[in-house]
């Protein structure tokens, strides 16, 4: 007997079956969902339904509601760190893809250069920090990773990694070097279009990857953020699979934090044209409906977005958002300078909103909300 995963839920909630239950969605399902205070599946998927959208308002204040009781009105701030841009695996959809094409410098961060990130970060006020690179485990190794956690713990409170897929093992040293989160998007779960959009490398092993949060979880991990990748494939059907996703990691790494992301495809390699694009509409759609189906996790909203679009997505159940951000491998100080003359360090993707981390703050409290730099007290985990 083969041991029970989240593929075994993913086989049951096939493609065909929330379809039908899509068909099977009207309006009454949709104020029947409304009106109760613990979703199902079902309820979830009548709220991504095309038949919730007249009642977008209603979802909003609702959400903006269990947010404020379950989060108060606090938004936590935090930065990415880009290790290196070196990939093996070639993702159609990446900048960062090994047969991308793209000409720009590859780099991986030495030593000295990432305190130097570090440093330019502390001095912004920047207390959690998300750590990543490309998927190279063999030119960027785990204990290259380990070690960067170590000395980013140096100068910040709480530090994730946002990385390849591991081992348990590798999970567990992660876990000892000081990592509290790991965040790794499916990026679709529809197997066919995973097949289609990763041509190769280690990233290209489906299984692998559905199960790297649970082996994260399992060896320790404190907080496990997963998402999808909105425009690669059907939002509706991706949002279900990631949903029941969350759930499960819930049940089975019930020690930890399942925290949620909702990025948007937007700007992508001249071979790759988004399929499935995700409108503003839908997005708030898919927010405030994890939002009632999930009150009490957390959310996280990326620079993918522009400035005014992430100030509307605040009361909509938004509890922590990046700020001041670069997606390229010393691009807040050591590499901060490159002139035109110099062939640049390459991005991950272009950001759209950029305003330094200040400017983010300033807008958090213009909206009524309190900007956080630390969202645990550390000595919590020390203690268990």
């Amino acid at each position: 007997m083969e041991p029970f995963s989240f593929s075994n839920i993913l086989n049951k909630w096939s493609s065909e079956l929330i379809q039908e239950i899509y068909q099977r969605t009207d309006e009454d399902k949709v104020l029947h969902a409304l009106d109760k205070d613990t979703l199902s599946i079902e309820d979830l998927i009548a709220l991504l339904s095309p038949k919730a959208q007249p009642f977008l308002e209603k979802m909003a204040q609702k959400a903006n509601r269990l947010t404020r009781w379950h989060f108060g009105r606090t938004i936590s701030l935090y930065a990415p760190i880009y290790l290196s841009n070196l990939c093996a695996s070639d993702c159609v959809y990446c900048y960062f893809a090994s047969h991308s094409g793209i000409r720009e410098k590859r780099v991986t961060l030495t030593e000295e250069q990432l305190r130097s990130e570090c440093i330019a970060l502390n001095e912004k006020g920047i207390q959690t920090i998300l750590l990543l690179t490309g998927d190279a485990p063999k030119i960027v190794p785990v204990d290259y990773i380990s070690q960067a956690v170590r000395i980013a713990k140096e100068y910040f409170k709480s530090v994730s990694i946002e990385v390849y897929s591991m081992d348990e093992e590798h999970y567990a040293q992660l876990a000892k070097d000081g990592t509290e989160g790991v965040t790794l998007y499916m990026e679709t779960y529809d197997k066919d279009t995973y097949d289609k959009v990763h041509l190769s490398g280690k990233k290209k092993d489906y299984l692998y990857r559905l199960d790297a949060l649970e082996r994260a979880g399992r060896a320790g991990i404190r907080r496990l953020t997963c998402g999808v990748l909105l425009g690669l494939s059907d939002w509706r059907l991706d949002i279900v699979w990631l949903a029941l996703h969350a759930k499960y990691l819930e049940k089975m790494c019930w020690q930890s934090v399942v925290s949620l992301s909702f990025p948007r495809l937007k700007h992508t390699p001249s071979r790759f044209k988004v399929p499935h694009i995700v409108s503003l509409q839908e997005l708030v759609q898919i927010i405030t409906a994890m939002r009632l189906f999930m009150p009490y996790s957390p959310f996280n909203l990326s620079t993918r977005e522009s400035a005014e679009v992430r100030n509307h997505l605040i009361p909509l159940g938004i509890t922590s958002m990046s700020a001041g951000s670069s997606t390229r491998p010393g691009g807040y100080k050591v590499y901060q300078g490159t002139t035109p003359t110099q062939r640049p360090v390459l991005e991950q993707f272009e950001i759209d909103d950029q305003r330094t981390v200040e400017e983010v703050v300033s807008a958090i409290k213009d909206k009524g909300y309190d900007p956080v730099w630390i969202d645990f007290d550390p000595g919590f985990i020390k203690s268990l």
